[in-house]
């Protein structure tokens, strides 16, 4: 992973383009992954401690009216509590880095 040498993640070109990093919940993130990654074998996961970032995240409404945690700024690496590449489970969703 490009960030894991820079020590912060600005974002995907997506991210740049709209200003901030877009992230999704654990409920939100097949979903996520289905309609924006579709066909992508390069996926990571990431469980990021978003009271850390306090003020620069921002939860705005998106898809269906749900609300997605946005960050606005760069992402410091100390907030990624575990990661791994994406895998699903049999039925089909994504399998969350083990945390803790």
């Amino acid at each position: 992973m490009r960030a894991l040498e820079a020590d912060r993640f600005e974002g995907a070109p997506i991210d740049r383009a709209d200003g901030y990093i877009h992230l999704s919940t654990t409920a939100q993130l097949t979903e996520t992954v289905d309609k924006h990654f579709a066909g992508q074998d390069d996926l990571w996961v990431a469980a990021i401690d978003l009271d850390a970032l306090g003020g620069a995240v921002k939860w705005e409404e998106s898809r269906g009216g749900q609300l997605f945690p946005h960050i606005y700024g760069r992402m410091p690496l100390e907030v990624v509590i575990a990661y791994s590449p994406l895998e699903r489970r049999e039925d089909g969703t994504v399998k969350l880095p083990i945390t803790g």
